[in-house]
C-alpha cells in the first residue's frame, strides 16, 4: 500500500474527508482507490485557536510502484510495516509451563505459549472477571474488602479496573502484536491508530474474558482462586509450586507475572532467597477537577466539540530541591476508585469507562520516592514504605475504607478541609475531609504543593481552590525488582524462574507488561526448541 502522511482535519471535519485529501496528494480520482485505512491519528492542540488532527493513511491502488515514481512528495511513500511473527519451529516440554498471575504480562505470556504449541497452566489468585466485578462493586458500595478478589487481584490484573490506557513508548514489534490481539478479542479498532488509545474498563472486561476462552480452547488451563504460596527450589532450580498452602505441582519453568501488589508473594520469594533489589517508585494522591475545566484549558473555544472528546493532560515538574513530580494515568471523565488489597489499608486509583462521560477528570499526582527515602537497606523496604502510608490513610479516612480527601486550596495553606467544594468526590464507599499534610512525609507534601502551583501557572485551573485530592495513590509501580539474566530472562540465582512484567520491575503499564509476557514466552520456547 501507499502511505500518505500529514493529512490535517479540523475538529468539526469528518474522517471521510481523509480519502479526498489523500487522493489530492496522489493526484488520483477516489474511484481508483481499492482500499484505504487510517494508520495513525494525533492531535495538535498547541494553539487553542487552531486545533487540528493529523493523520497518516494507507491507500491501495493498482500499479502502486508506477504511481510512486511519479509522486515527488515527502509525505508519500511505500508502506513498510513489519508484522510480528511467532518463532519458527516447534518446542517440546516434559512439564507444562506454569504462569503465575493473569494480568497483562501473564495473559500474553500464556496466550503466546499456546500459540507456540505449548500448553501452560495459569495460576491466578483472584477470581474470574465476572465474579471479581461483583466483589469489587460490593467493596465500593458497602466497604467490605475481599483480599482475594479486588481491584488488584483477579482476571485481567489491576488494569481491568482502570482507564485501560495502552500507552506504548517502545518501538518493540511486540507492541503491534499486543494491539492486534486486543482488537482481535473485541477492543475498539481505533486503538491501533489513535494517539493515547484506551479501551475503558467496561470493554476491557469482555476482552480479557475472550482471551481466556481462547487460551483454554488451545489447550491452556486457567485456575482461579489459586494463590502461589511456595516454590520448592532444588539445585538452584525450580522444582514444584505450592497452591493455596496444600496442592503441589511439579514444574521446571515458572512465568512469575504476579503484579505490583502481591506483597505476600514478595515476602515468600525473599524468604526463599530469590534475588530481590530495591527500586525507586512514586507515591501521591489523585487530583480531581471538573472535566469541563480541563477541556476549556486544553481546547479553548473548541471545548465540547464531539470529535475531540474530553481532554487529557500530562505534566512533569522538578522541584527546586531536585525532586521529580508528575501526573500519571490521567482519566478523562473518570472516577477515583478504592484499590485496596490488604485489610485496614487505603489505596486509590483512577478508572474510566470507554465513553469517558463522567463529570470529573482525575489523575495521579506523584512524587518520586528513591531508595534513600526508604530508611532501610532491606530489599522490601519500599513495600513497607507503601504499607505505612496506606495504614495512615485508612486511619485518616475513619478506619472504614473511606478515603481521606482535601481541597487543593486547603492543602496548599496547610488547613484541614471541613467540607467538599464544587468538585464532588467520585471515590466510593465514601470520603472524609482531612489534612493530607498529616499523611505525607514533609518532603512529599512540599513537592506536591510546589508542583501544583507550578503546573497551575502553565495550565489554567489545575491549582483551582476546589480541586480535590484523594489519598493515597501508592500502586503506580512495583517497589522491587526481581533480578534476571539479560539473555535468558531467568532469575539470576534460580533457574527456571522468569520474573515478568510490572510486579517484577520490568514494565510500567498494560502494553509494556504484555510485551514482557510475550518476550518471556519466546525465551521459554527457545529453551525447548526442537
Amino acid at each position: 500500500m501507499i502511505r500518505v502522511q500529514n493529512l490535517k482535519l479540523k475538529p468539526n471535519e469528518e474522517k471521510e474527508m481523509l480519502l479526498e485529501k489523500a487522493c489530492k496528494k496522489l493526484r488520483l480520482d477516489k474511484k481508483s482507490v481499492l482500499k484505504w485505512k487510517i494508520v495513525k491519528q494525533s492531535l495538535d492542540a498547541r494553539k487553542k485557536g487552531n486545533i487540528f488532527f493529523i493523520y497518516t493513511v494507507d491507500v491501495k491502488v493498482e500499479h502502486e510502484s508506477r504511481l510512486l515514481r511519479t509522486i515527488k512528495d515527502k509525505d508519500v511513500a511505500k508502506a513498510m510495516d513489519v508484522e510480528y511473527t511467532l518463532p519458527a519451529g516447534e518446542a517440546s516440554m516434559e512439564k507444562r509451563p506454569i504462569v503465575v498471575g493473569f494480568g497483562p504480562a501473564g495473559m500474553f505470556a500464556a496466550l503466546s505459549l499456546c500459540q507456540m504449541g505449548l500448553k501452560p497452566i495459569v495460576l491466578e489468585r483472584g477470581r474470574n472477571v465476572d465474579q471479581r466485578t461483583a466483589d469489587v462493586e460490593k467493596f465500593w458500595k458497602d466497604g467490605i474488602l475481599d483480599i482475594a478478589s479486588n481491584v488488584q487481584f483477579g482476571e485481567g490484573g489491576a488494569g481491568t479496573f482502570s482507564d485501560g490506557k495502552l500507552t506504548a513508548r517502545s518501538k518493540d514489534i511486540r507492541c503491534k502484536k499486543v494491539f492486534t490481539e486486543f482488537v482481535n478479542y473485541g477492543a475498539p479498532k481505533e486503538i491501533s491508530y489513535v494517539h493515547n488509545p484506551h479501551i475503558g474498563t467496561d470493554k476491557l472486561r469482555d476482552v480479557v474474558k475472550n482471551i481466556r476462552e481462547s487460551i483454554v480452547s488451545m489447550g491452556g488451563e486457567i485456575r482461579f482462586e489459586a494463590r502461589l504460596t511456595d516454590i520448592e527450589i532444588k539445585n538452584n532450580a525450580v522444582a514444584t509450586v505450592e497452591i493455596n498452602g496444600s496442592e503441589r505441582l511439579e514444574c521446571s519453568d515458572i512465568v512469575l507475572a504476579i503484579g505490583h501488589s502481591a506483597r505476600d508473594t514478595f515476602e515468600m520469594l525473599y524468604d526463599k532467597g530469590v534475588d530481590i533489589r530495591q527500586k525507586p517508585f512514586a507515591i501521591g494522591a489523585r487530583i480531581e477537577h471538573k472535566q469541563a475545566v480541563i477541556d476549556k484549558a486544553q481546547f479553548g473555544e473548541f471545548a465540547g466539540e464531539k470529535n475531540l472528546g474530553h481532554a487529557d493532560y500530562k505534566f512533569t515538574y522538578r522541584t527546586k530541591a531536585g525532586r521529580s513530580t508528575y501526573t500519571f494515568c490521567m482519566c478523562p471523565g473518570g472516577f477515583v476508585v478504592a484499590a485496596s488489597s490488604e485489610e485496614n489499608m487505603v489505596a486509590v486509583n483512577g478508572m474510566s469507562y470507554y465513553s469517558r462521560d463522567g463529570e470529573n477528570a482525575n489523575s495521579a499526582l506523584l512524587v518520586q520516592i528513591n531508595e534513600d527515602d526508604f530508611g532501610s537497606k532491606h530489599p522490601l523496604a519500599g513495600m513497607y514504605f507503601q504499607r505505612d502510608l496506606e495504614k495512615k490513610a485508612f486511619e485518616l479516612g475513619g478506619k472504614n475504607y473511606n478515603a481521606p480527601v482535601q481541597k487543593v486550596g486547603d492543602f496548599l495553606r496547610g488547613e484541614k478541609s471541613t467540607a467538599i467544594g464544587e468538585v464532588k468526590n467520585t471515590y466510593a464507599p465514601d470520603v472524609k475531609c482531612s489534612d493530607l499534610n498529616q499523611l505525607f512525609p514533609e518532603f512529599m507534601a512540599e513537592a506536591m504543593k510546589e508542583a501544583i502551583v507550578a503546573i497551575g501557572k502553565r495550565f489554567k485551573g489545575f491549582d483551582d481552590e476546589n480541586a480535590l485530592l484523594t489519598a493515597v495513590e501508592s500502586r503506580s509501580s512495583s517497589p522491587i525488582r526481581l533480578e534476571r539474566n539479560l539473555e535468558t530472562g531467568e532469575s539470576i540465582n534460580v533457574f527456571g524462574l522468569y520474573p515478568t512484567g510490572e510486579g517484577a520491575g520490568y514494565a510500567g503499564g498494560i502494553v509494556s507488561a504484555a510485551v514482557d509476557g510475550i518476550l518471556t514466552a519466546e525465551r521459554i520456547f527457545e529453551k525447548y526448541r526442537l
